[in-house]
């Protein structure tokens, strides 16, 4: 039996937006339940994301280490971020995010997964990119401001993540997730059977 998610939608009844911000939304809907009953849902819109496993010839990980305020804790992560243009292809963003983010570019880029985020809340796909053939990137550095003017490069082992993971030390859902797929698809077929960087994501239709 093939196990996959599906399309679908409730009705809906009445939408409002109660808020809007500089980058997400909350939008409350009216929806019609199974039995005819009428519930409101709220939940936070948001554009979308990109994060990327860069994967070193020493088999280390590219990660930052920045301040979250929400959960009020320094996380390690990996580069991500969002994408502000509508349509906008994954792929250029996250080439964008690991260069701005690391200063690094890669020469071999696949689709390592697909996320919701917080499905039950929040609206929000993330495609997480795996990246390899790494090298610094040439022209200026990215200057940052706010909370990424605080953060800490490194380069960090794949196993030493793994055992943080499972130890319950890192929480950053980018990091976890791409970490332990990419220890699968090892397990599996392989790195190279993974998706091309341009795969289609019905979550964020978007042009080459």
């Amino acid at each position: 039996m093939t196990i996959r998610d599906t399309a679908e939608e409730w009705e809906i009844r009445a939408t409002e937006t109660p808020f809007t911000g500089k980058k997400t939304s909350v939008r409350t809907d009216e929806v019609v339940m199974p039995d005819g009953s009428v519930v409101r849902r709220d939940y936070q819109m948001h554009p979308g994301s990109v994060a990327v496993l860069a994967l070193d010839d020493e088999d280390r990980v590219t990660v930052l280490r920045q301040y979250r305020h929400p959960v009020r804790q320094r996380l390690w992560e990996i580069p991500a971020g969002l994408l502000d243009v509508p349509g906008e292809n994954p792929l250029h963003a996250a080439q964008r995010e690991l260069y701005e983010e690391a200063h690094v570019k890669a020469e071999d880029w696949r689709v390592l997964t697909d996320v919701y985020t917080t499905p039950g809340g929040c609206d929000e796909a993330v495609r997480i990119f795996l990246a390899r053939g790494l090298s610094e990137a040439e022209g200026d550095r990215f200057t940052a401001e706010d909370e990424e003017a605080d953060m800490e490069l490194r380069r960090v082992p794949l196993d030493d993540l793994v055992r943080g993971v499972l130890a319950g030390e890192l929480h950053n859902n980018c990091l976890v997730v791409g970490v332990l797929s990419l220890v699968a698809a090892r397990a599996g077929d392989g790195v190279d059977a993974l998706r091309p960087a341009e795969a289609e994501w019905p979550a964020r239709p978007f042009e080459s």
